[in-house]
């Protein structure tokens, strides 16, 4: 009897994911506990383990295809029960008789049998396009509905076939364009942050905080620092702090909407975004409230490091209430951040500029950073957001008191 390759739980708040490779093929053989497949979600990659030791009978998804915890991904069968794959005779004849597809329209025909659902509609809705002659841009070299567009096929038949293009059209743009798909991770992003402006009343309120006082801490006991704890002292552990801080005293900003209740949280789990090669993702500093600075700057540290190899776990990129996205690493000065559901503030970080400022009725040159908090206003009113934007301000500008815990 097979046994069922299921898609395991995909951590918390994570509904669904994506087929984003195959390891291993029908036919072949597999350990028990060897990754026969990869899964992705908004959050992270999962690799999904056979069962039990056996022959790889079928894939029951295809990659890209979306799936939820629980579903059957493929078969695992006994060894010498696992099917072979026909040879190309075999298929042949299994399709029809030889003396039937001596014309090129009949072997046109047993061919378009062998394609996808998309391919085969169009191969018949477009008796004029010879699939034969197509190169695949799919995998194997199978040929996909945009290889049939592009080859003239047009939905409707050959009757309703669109006006050919211009030569010189199409000399313009040759070689000038690269189409590639996208990632289920990128897919997921788009679709969840797309849901987040769709769903939640998200508002951004600006302010900004003048960098000098960390600066100046930061040059004094950086090497100190680095001797005692092996780590550098950033500027995302001030943050961090500040943020924890006024999330206590703005409780509206750590909660969140589920059903008809408003969930006020009494723990600080800070998420840090994380650009990666495939996408952004969000690790979760737990209980950032209760850390040191050195604790916080080596917990971020070792994120952004395995961050980039794909290394994080589930239950570390899952349980946040609020999110700290540091744009200013790219050079941005200034941008609105989108909220990461089901959490109701987002704070942006932005590029540190020297400016000319009013201090004392004098003008001054100071490290300036502009700051964005972006919110739910179906939980946060404005008054409580731009104050727990001023809390942040007053916090940076005084990092001594942020120390001292006052």
């Amino acid at each position: 009897m097979a046994t069922k390759i299921l898609v395991p739980s995909l951590g918390e708040s994570v509904s669904e994911g994506i087929v984003a490779a195959w390891l291993k093929q029908p036919g072949e053989a597999v350990a028990a506990d060897e990754v026969v497949m990869e899964l992705e979600t908004d959050k992270v990659t999962i690799e999904v383990l056979a069962p039990e030791a056996g022959t790889l009978s079928s894939h029951e998804v295809g990659e890209g295809e979306t799936v939820e915890p629980g579903a059957v991904l493929g078969l695992i069968g006994n060894s010498e029960a696992a099917p072979t794959a026909p040879t190309e005779e075999e298929s042949t004849s299994d399709l029809q008789p030889v003396e039937q597809v001596s014309s090129p329209a009949a072997a046109a025909e047993k061919k378009v049998e062998t394609f996808s659902p998309a391919v085969e509609k169009l191969a018949a809705e477009n008796p004029q396009v010879d699939t034969r002659s197509i190169n695949g841009s799919g995998k194997d070299g199978r040929v996909t509905k945009g290889d049939m567009l592009a080859a003239g096929a047009v939905t409707g038949g050959a009757a309703q076939a669109a006006a050919p293009v211009p030569k010189a059209s199409q000399q313009a743009t040759e070689g000038l364009e690269k189409r590639v798909r996208m990632t289920g991770l990128r897919r997921t992003i788009a679709r969840r942050l797309k849901e987040a402006q769709n769903t939640a009343a998200i508002l951004t309120t600006y302010n900004e905080a003048d960098m000098s006082a960390i600066k100046t801490l930061r040059t004094i006991h950086q090497d100190a620092f680095v001797k005692k704890h092996g780590v550098k002292l950033g500027f995302m552990s001030f943050f961090v702090a500040a943020c924890c801080q006024a999330l206590k005293d703005i409780p509206a900003v750590n909660a969140e909407i589920e059903g008809e209740e408003l969930i006020y949280k009494n723990y600080y789990n800070i998420g840090v975004a994380v650009g990666t090669p495939t996408g952004l993702v969000v690790p979760v500093i737990k209980s950032a409230d209760q850390m040191g600075f050195a604790e916080v700057e080596t917990t971020i540290a070792d994120f952004g490091a395995r961050a980039r190899d794909g290394k994080l776990t589930m239950d570390e990129m899952t349980g946040g209430t609020f999110t700290i996205s540091n744009g200013g690493v790219y050079g941005s000065l200034m941008s609105a951040p989108i909220l990461n559901p089901p959490q109701s503030g987002i704070l942006g970080m932005h590029k540190i500029q020297d400016r000319p400022v009013a201090i004392n009725g004098q003008i001054e040159i100071r490290p300036m950073m502009y700051l964005a908090l972006s919110y739910d206003h179906r939980i946060i009113d404005g008054k409580e957001a731009v104050t727990f934007l001023v809390k942040v301000k007053d916090a940076l500008e005084n990092p001594e008191r942020l120390m001292l815990g006052i």
